[in-house]
């Protein structure tokens, strides 16, 4: 995914209100930006850090701009958009980047199934004959010391899907929770047991049930997102 025009940089004064984050520009004026994370981002918002964004034409936005990247004082580089992980997950499926879903000629995007949920991709069609496959993907940024963690806050959502596609697999599709890598400095991911204990018990439950777990890592820089490379964590 490229970024064009390419992101700009600025400096984090602070974040507030969950959407909002004022930056210093480069040229030193003072701007607010969009922040299109709810989450806690935990080492990804402390003043200071650098803030990558990027500039929409749309005349109807109230802010322009919207924060896309992170880097830390210590040099990490973290997508913290949410909203890109769904777009770069799409692109290496569409690619068949995705060596072990490279099969499936049909993928849409925003199936409903479930109790009133929409999966975030349904992959049908596969030339080799293997049943549909419905994914879930996770954007992952909490780090600590190289290990990633999921959710970095307590997720009723992330819960219900995962009990959503144990129940998928349960009547003989496969079922894929990926979890898209966006920090420069995570090297593999796990549930969060620290922070929601829950999510990490039905987490291995699902595994055990068959649904399977894709670690994919991406290349951050300020141009494009790009060099997904996988990591297929086996289930035990």
């Amino acid at each position: 995914m490229k970024f064009s025009p390419p992101l700009e940089q600025g400096t984090l004064l602070r974040r507030y209100k969950r959407f909002l984050a004022d930056i210093k520009t480069a040229d030193g004026h003072e701007l607010t930006i969009h922040c299109p994370n709810t989450g806690a981002m935990t080492g990804c918002a402390e003043p200071s850090d650098t803030v990558w964004y990027s500039t929409s034409d749309n005349p109807k936005r109230k802010y322009a701009h919207t924060w896309e990247f992170t880097q830390t004082q210590s040099g990490a580089t973290i997508c913290v958009n949410t909203g890109r992980a769904n777009q770069l997950v799409g692109e290496a499926l569409h690619k068949g980047a995705i060596s072990s879903l490279a099969s499936y000629q049909t993928i849409r995007a925003e199936q409903k199934y479930g109790e009133g949920s929409r999966i975030d991709f349904l992959l049908s069609d596969a030339s080799d004959g293997a049943p549909d496959a419905y994914i879930e993907v996770k954007s992952v940024t909490l780090n600590e010391a190289g290990q990633g963690y999921f959710p970095d806050a307590v997720s009723a959502r992330g819960q219900k899907h995962l009990t959503e596609l144990a129940t998928v697999r349960s009547q003989g599709y496969r079922a894929i929770l990926i979890y898209a890598v966006l920090h420069s400095e995570i090297q593999n991911v796990a549930p969060a047991v620290h922070i929601d204990g829950r999510y990490a018990a039905l987490f291995e439950d699902a595994k055990q049930q068959g649904v399977e777990v894709i670690e994919l890592f991406f290349t951050l820089s300020p141009h494009e997102i790009s060099n997904p490379r996988t990591n297929l964590k086996k289930n035990t």
